[in-house]
């Protein structure tokens, strides 16, 4: 998989390898595992914002999950199509993952003012109908309502993603629903508190691509 690794410039890597440089020496001492550091390290290069090292928590072996999946060739489904928009579609191609991201459909749409929903939170159940939730990664960055319906579709049993994470920025609801998130019974990378964001689900997953890569032995 090392040529995937490859496509970008010279002069592109050097500047990643310096902001990553500069990350390291200004955030200092911490307690992730190298695959959970790897993760964090590109969310704060993507988002420039040192606080995400104390924000992102992670269940127990969620990278591994997530790596092992994308090499699989899981399904990605997103939120919004910024997330979507955000991911290497290189490397995505790599292992052939497909992404999925069903919020701007109009059955979606027609759903959510029937439910009096939102179509992000439709979005995730029509995933479901399709059969698309079932070993995904689940990644979901703007929209506190997919978070929400996500974790009731598990709680019914109907959903069982690979990885779920759940990193949407916000003042409504955000907070509670990453909060609840913690509880899922499935692997999990947690944003706390208001901020997250496409840039930083995107971030995640484009890091799990990269882990994915690796030697997995």
């Amino acid at each position: 998989m090392s040529e995937i690794l490859e496509s970008a410039t010279v002069a592109g890597r050097l500047i990643e390898e310096e902001s990553f440089r500069l990350i390291e020496r200004e955030l200092g001492a911490h307690s992730f595992s190298l695959a959970e550091w790897q993760v964090v390290r590109r969310v704060i290069h993507a988002t420039a914002d040192l606080e995400f090292a104390r924000a992102l928590v992670f269940s127990p072996g969620a990278v591994q999950a997530g790596a092992e999946a994308l090499r699989r060739g899981s399904a990605i489904v997103c939120d919004v199509q910024m997330v979507a928009a955000g991911l290497s579609r290189e490397r995505l191609a790599a292992f052939g993952c497909d992404v999925a991201c069903f919020v701007g459909d109009d059955d979606v749409a027609l759903a959510a003012r029937a439910a009096n929903s939102t179509r992000a939170a439709e979005a995730m159940h029509k995933a479901e109908r399709l059969g698309l939730l079932g070993g995904a990664v689940v990644a979901i960055g703007n929209a506190p309502t997919a978070l929400t319906a996500l974790a009731r579709l598990m709680r019914d049993e109907a959903a069982r993603p690979a990885l779920v994470l759940g990193v949407p920025v916000g003042f409504v609801n955000a907070v509670e629903a990453k909060e609840a998130a913690l509880a899922l019974p499935a692997a999990r990378i947690i944003a706390r508190g208001r901020k997250g964001g496409s840039s930083v689900a995107a971030a995640i997953v484009n890091a799990l691509l990269v882990l994915a890569a690796e030697d997995p032995s």
